[in-house]
């Protein structure tokens, strides 16, 4: 499909040494990085910013809306629950075969149509606002939910492409917090607008107001995929080209897709960390934050739990990218920390679980919920903090050992694909859990249960799959050929010495 040579270092890989360059274009290719404002623009990181930044707006914004989607001030809460049904279920359809679709249209194609469905989604919020309880509006929302998880599928495996594929090897795990930090801020300063807006108030309410200025800014993040580098162009700082293939047909290129998963089948030991990746989300948002506390605490809690990712991300980034450490333990040692992290939190978490149900909120009413000035909030807050801190370190997890699986952003794309599918099936799940009113202990059981099979599934890939460096064996996508025959590693170009130090 690529007719890609590789490029390949004196140990043999395709990425070169733990510098971690990707596949090229034959001859193995090194060029200099351009200088000044230039090589700042250019710059990966810059480039991963400039999509942290589409997602700020986008998907960030949409995490902020967590706190009104679990308030009873936005009506018809019953269709907000099955607007994410419809929005998780066809984005999981849409994220198995969004990989093919990136890979023929383009990353930042991909990624403008994707964040388009953002501002439609929060229209839907508006309409429900101006309509309350009207059963146009819930259909509407219904709806735009539907076309979301159309739009969510193409944008988040276009950035998990590109954040994986533009890092070398050793910086990959810095690469995805630059990402992470940045995204989640959306979800800060949304959060903290509705912590302003609710501070005086323990009732208050979602104004017009407020869904206008995340319409905007949402409508704002769709036109930066028009500023950025075409990918084609890009160059690594090690100086390798990064190569973004297109198929020569939809055949071709959803054969790729099987082949990808065929050739390399210890992608579906991670399907259960992937499955497990959102569907914690309704637990923590409605089942603790929702049920416990009060709007003004509520919009406190998500400001500080999007703030723990940005703190979560950096930490991961540390561990896995550490220098003098090999890949393999410091996959391992990854992969403890989260572990013993997702007991810590959830131990701490059934003690509070215990106390209280499903009636036993009801019975409070909204007068009854717990504010910020309370006595007991203080543990509880920071139990909120934690879980911010475990997704985090989960997500960055589940992306790094994806990019130390491949190189290629063909490949990659798919696997960022299938990711997002999976998670996406698990949170259809677990809001349709919740909208069929589970009873709380039965959410937050299956919510660490799934955490913890996710991690053990994961373990045997990381002992059998995960390598010092990603070699061209590894990278089958990269020596299929257009009519979709894989090429012995033989018949590559051969490895090259010449090397260009990071900048």
């Amino acid at each position: 499909m690529h007719d890609l040579s590789a490029t390949m270092s004196d140990k043999g890989n395709m990425s070169g040494s733990d510098d971690g360059s990707g596949s090229g274009t034959a001859p193995p290719e090194y060029t200099e990085r351009p200088k000044g404002f230039m090589g700042f623009y250019t710059h990966p990181q810059t480039q991963i910013a400039m999509v942290g930044f589409i997602c700020f707006m986008c998907p960030g914004l949409f995490n902020a809306l967590s706190v009104y989607r679990t308030s009873n001030l936005v009506p018809g809460p019953f269709s907000a629950a099955n607007a994410n049904v419809a929005l998780y279920s066809t984005f999981a359809v849409m994220a198995f075969f969004a990989g093919s679709i990136n890979n023929t249209f383009g990353s930042r194609l991909t990624l403008q149509l994707g964040s388009l469905g953002y501002g439609l989604y929060i229209s839907g919020f508006l309409a429900l606002n101006i309509h309350p309880g009207t059963r146009g509006a819930k259909d509407y929302m219904i709806a735009v939910g539907a076309i979301l998880g159309v739009c969510a599928g193409l944008l988040w495996t276009a950035q998990g492409s590109l954040m994986l594929a533009y890092p070398t090897e050793s910086n990959k795990a810095k690469y995805i917090a630059t990402f992470w930090a940045i995204f989640n801020l959306g979800g800060v300063v949304g959060a903290a607008a509705a912590f302003g807006q609710n501070f005086n108030s323990t009732a208050g309410n979602v104004t017009n107001g407020t869904y206008i200025s995340f319409l905007v800014l949402t409508v704002l993040g769709a036109i930066i995929p028009l500023f950025m580098v075409d990918p084609k162009k890009m160059i690594r700082t090690d100086g390798t080209r990064v190569v973004i293939p297109h198929a020569p047909s939809w055949k071709t290129e959803i054969l790729s897709l099987w082949v990808a998963l065929k050739t390399d089948p210890m992608i579906i030991l991670l399907f259960p960390m992937f499955f497990a990746s959102n569907w914690f989300y309704t637990w923590q948002f409605n089942e603790y934050n929702g049920a416990l506390f009060n709007i003004r605490t509520r919009s406190l809690d998500s400001m500080l739990y999007w703030s723990a990712q940005i703190v979560g991300s950096l930490i991961m980034a540390f561990v896995l990218d550490m220098k003098n450490v090999s890949r393999r333990n410091r996959a391992f040692l990854g992969w403890a920390l989260v572990f013993v992290m997702v007991f810590v939190v959830h131990g701490w978490g059934y003690s509070y679980q215990k106390e209280y149900t499903r009636a036993s909120i009801i019975a409070l009413g909204t007068d009854g919920r717990m504010d910020l000035k309370d006595k007991a909030y203080v543990g509880r807050v920071f139990l909120y903090i934690f879980f911010g801190l475990l997704d985090a370190m989960w997500q960055t997890s589940v992306y790094w050992m994806m990019g130390a699986m491949s190189n290629d952003p063909a490949k990659l794309a798919y696997f960022t694909g299938f990711y997002k599918s999976i998670q996406s099936a698990g949170a259809a799940g677990s809001w349709r859990a919740d909208a069929v009113l589970t009873p709380y202990m039965n959410m937050f059981a299956s919510t660490w249960a799934l955490s913890a099979a996710g991690l053990l599934f994961a373990l045997p890939m990381i002992y059998l799959r995960v390598k010092e460096h990603t070699d061209i064996e590894d990278e089958t996508l990269a020596r299929m050929d257009v009519h979709g025959n894989i090429r012995p590693v033989d018949h590559i170009s051969q490895p090259t010495e010449e090397k260009v130090a990071e900048v």
